[in-house]
């Protein structure tokens, strides 16, 4: 899945939800559930994700959304994974984005 974020150190939960076409309350309800969500959060509560939190995201809504594992399953899934696995998904979604790109550009031309 390619998003269309700007480069940023901190997100807000909006921009997230709407990069992932979802409502923010999935998104806090993924926070809660999964542990390798940690979104820094201000003096008033609000959370704001890193660049790794985005790409943790991207990994649960592959698993959740898209290939239709269960949270008990993406959990699982999660914890049993070696590095080199979920480094393989980073390369794959920056290659994503790189086609995307080009797609772009063609459509373009």
């Amino acid at each position: 899945m390619y998003l269309d974020l700007p480069t940023k150190r901190y997100y807000r939960i909006g921009e997230i939800a709407k990069a992932f076409n979802v409502n923010a309350s999935l998104i806090r309800f993924w926070d809660k559930e999964f542990e390798a969500l940690k979104p820094k959060k201000n003096a008033k509560g609000n959370r704001r994700f890193t660049p790794e939190d985005v790409q943790n995201l991207k990994l649960i809504y592959n698993l959740v959304k898209e290939r239709g594992y269960t949270l008990e399953g993406a959990k699982t899934y999660l914890k049993e994974q070696d590095r080199k696995s979920l480094d393989n998904f980073k390369i794959i979604s920056k290659l994503e984005g790189v086609k995307n790109e080009l797609m772009k550009i063609k459509n373009q031309l």
